[in-house]
């Protein structure tokens, strides 16, 4: 794979517009909410929010957040990764593999060991060592399937 840069925003403000803006292009959030979730994760400094991109030669390729709730019922199960998405060009090279990955140690290292994240898909994230728990009902009333990652490092 080759050399991408893994960066989380809570650190690299810095990003924190393009990153705004390529989060709003991929998702149709309004852009105004991805300010304040990157925001609060730049001046908080708390476990959740967090944001992260992936880039090559100053470009977004990739990006990934982990937030409360992803709008479904489960209130309980939570944080949420969410607005997980690889430029169509750049997949299928293992990137979204190793953006969770990142996400989740750095998740462990502020002391949170378990994720969750909604998807329609249904073997992508096994791959990656997520594991189906349940079906959720989204905000819009539609079923999704929950998927859960406990991880461990050193």
């Amino acid at each position: 794979m080759k050399a991408y840069n893994f960066i989380a925003l809570g650190t690299h403000p810095e990003w924190r517009i393009q990153a705004a803006h390529w989060f709003h292009e991929k998702w149709e959030i309004p852009l105004e909410e991805y300010l304040i979730s990157i925001d609060d994760s730049i001046q908080r400094r708390e476990p959740v929010p967090q944001w992260y991109v992936v880039t090559e030669e100053e470009k977004i390729i990739a990006g990934a957040g982990v937030i409360e709730n992803d709008f479904h019922d489960r209130k309980d199960l939570t944080p949420n990764v969410c607005a997980l998405y690889v430029e169509p060009e750049k997949r299928n090279q293992g990137i979204a593999g190793k953006l969770l990955e990142h996400i989740c140690r750095e998740m462990v290292e502020k002391g949170i060991n378990t994720l969750y994240l909604i998807t329609e898909h249904t073997t992508f994230y096994e791959r990656y060592g997520w594991d189906f728990l349940c079906m959720v009902q989204g905000d819009d009333g539609e079923l999704m399937r929950m998927y859960q990652k406990i991880s461990h490092f050193p």
